[in-house]
């Protein structure tokens, strides 16, 4: 399933979701709108490491980042590590990859120039 996002065309592996296309689409929107802080979606969770990633980057609260550093240090792992596993998010935004950053700077992500307006969209609707 392709989502307009920002300006830039998303991709999210539906299958793994419980909930229809419809209610992913107004889910993504409303969050875009700023009303959204949290998703309310079913999804099959990932297992071993990229599992345990993800379910430590969907713990980092709306509007606030980590570095790849102090999730890497809270799963006793490497910093590329962690990169490696958002690399392989297939729910982009709804498991808040761009949430997570460099010490020096955003990094990398799957959309270029995304991370940036996604963080920059929770700065503004953030308390």
């Amino acid at each position: 399933m392709y989502v307009e996002m920002l300006g830039h065309e998303i991709e999210l592996q539906t299958p793994r979701l419980a909930e229809s296309r419809q209610v992913v689409r107004e889910q993504l929107a409303e969050y875009e709108r700023g009303t959204r802080r949290r998703f309310e979606l079913t999804f099959d969770e990932l297992d071993g490491f990229t599992g345990r990633v993800h379910r430590e980057i969907r713990a980092i609260p709306y509007g606030e980042t980590r570095t790849y550093s102090q999730l890497a240090e809270r799963l006793d792992t490497a910093p590329i590590a962690v990169g490696g596993a958002c690399a392989r998010n297939t729910l982009p935004v709804v498991v808040p990859c761009h949430r997570v950053v460099g010490t020096d700077s955003v990094r990398g992500y799957l959309y270029p120039g995304l991370k940036t307006k996604l963080l920059a969209l929770e700065r503004t609707h953030h308390e």
